[in-house]
């Protein structure tokens, strides 16, 4: 493993998270955060969503994933409820508003996204995907 590639990726990540706005205390301007609105992504996906799983999907820790659960319950977003198999485990879903929200903010990212690569031809778009995908299967590889 060389310096070098260690360097150019971190520089990628820099570029990459400068260029999206990762950084911002708040997501595309919202009044949440990366990882919150990524919990209220896996509650969403999943219709319904085990604490435990979003601990294992996102890599946080309990007390962490508790904070965010209680702010986005204090703004009605989630609900917490028993499992109905399994008492002691918690199940979390999404409130109507939450899932306004939700909807809101992936259009706000779809928006920015398209913003990024307007200035793409179809080929150049394609060549990134292409990349991207490559880049995806590489890591997730040596997993």
């Amino acid at each position: 493993m060389s310096t070098n590639t260690i360097q150019e990726i971190r520089a990628f990540n820099r570029f990459y998270t400068d260029l999206i706005g990762l950084l911002n205390k708040h997501l595309l301007n919202s009044d949440y955060s990366l990882s919150e609105v990524r919990v209220m992504y896996e509650i969403h996906t999943a219709g319904e969503a085990q604490a435990s799983h979003i601990m294992a999907a996102m890599d946080i820790d309990k007390s962490y994933l508790s904070r965010i659960v209680k702010k986005l319950e204090r703004d009605q977003l989630i609900i917490r409820k028993a499992s109905e198999q399994d008492g002691r485990a918690v199940v979390l879903s999404l409130t109507k508003e939450g899932a306004d929200l939700f909807r809101e903010l992936t259009k706000a990212t779809e928006h920015q996204i398209g913003g990024l690569i307007s200035h793409l031809d179809t080929a150049q778009q394609d060549e990134l995907v292409t990349h991207m995908h490559a880049i995806r299967k590489l890591l997730q590889d040596n997993q």
